[in-house]
């Protein structure tokens, strides 16, 4: 049987979240990563907010030590804040949130698990994994199973959530990692680098509350996925 290495259950954690125009959500989501106690870092990248996020800044900047405010000057897109966030990051392990409620902070514990205990350098939080969820949209389904299936074939792998925003990476790995997209596309990008690198990646089951497109829902599938389809195809032979 092999030996399982368990690491520091301290191991300091980096939050990075990207935010643009969630001024309905923002204060909830991030009470609720704080709750978690695992916070060492909490790095929040406005990516030019225009609905009065941004007047919250000041009252969120005060709720604890940990969060760090980085203000963009205009709308760049998710994969440039996160960017920005992990350039920025100095804990042991990074992790995406979402500025929204579909995606719940305690399930922390199961993510960062395989990370702590040696097994894993990167770690998907899986909606399709038999967590609780929320039913999504079919078409986004749809997408996000043809997408995955795309990145299964060409790296021979066998995910079933690319397009998670639960990603957790030793921070030395995703920094070592030269990402270029500044939309949704990173999901794509990072998830087509680190197989190219030789990483395995684990997935364990979250939960899922998907919002409405009335609610705030950015992704559009039939703009996003073929952009996301064509960035893995492309990374498999260019980096």
């Amino acid at each position: 049987m092999p030996t399982i290495k368990i690491m520091d259950e301290k191991m300091k954690l980096s939050v990075v979240m990207p935010v643009y125009n969630e001024v309905h959500t923002l204060k909830e989501v991030v009470t609720a990563v704080l709750a978690t106690e695992r916070v060492h870092e909490f790095l929040i990248i406005d990516d030019g907010s225009t609905d009065g996020t941004r007047e919250l800044y000041s009252e969120i900047q005060n709720m604890d030590d940990s969060i760090r405010i980085i203000l963009q000057a205009k709308n760049q897109g998710k994969g440039k804040a996160l960017r920005t966030g992990f350039d920025n990051a100095t804990g042991d392990i990074v992790i995406v949130q979402d500025a929204d409620l579909e995606y719940d902070p305690r399930d922390y514990a199961a993510i960062l698990q395989p990370i702590e205990e040696g097994k894993a350098e990167v770690v998907y939080g899986s909606r399709f994994r038999g967590g609780p969820t929320k039913t999504m949209f079919f078409l986004n389904m749809i997408g996000n199973k043809f997408i995955t299936l795309t990145a299964n074939i060409l790296y021979n792998t066998i995910l079933t959530d690319v397009e998670t925003c639960y990603k957790a990476f030793k921070r030395e790995v995703i920094q070592s990692i030269p990402l270029r997209s500044n939309g949704f596309d990173f999901e794509a990008e990072v998830t087509a680098k680190v197989l190219k690198r030789g990483y395995r990646i684990w997935e364990v089951p979250i939960s899922y509350n998907g919002r409405e497109y009335d609610e705030g829902k950015k992704i559009q599938p039939f703009k996003d996925g073929p952009i996301a389809i064509w960035c893995l195809i492309k990374y498999k032979f260019v980096d």
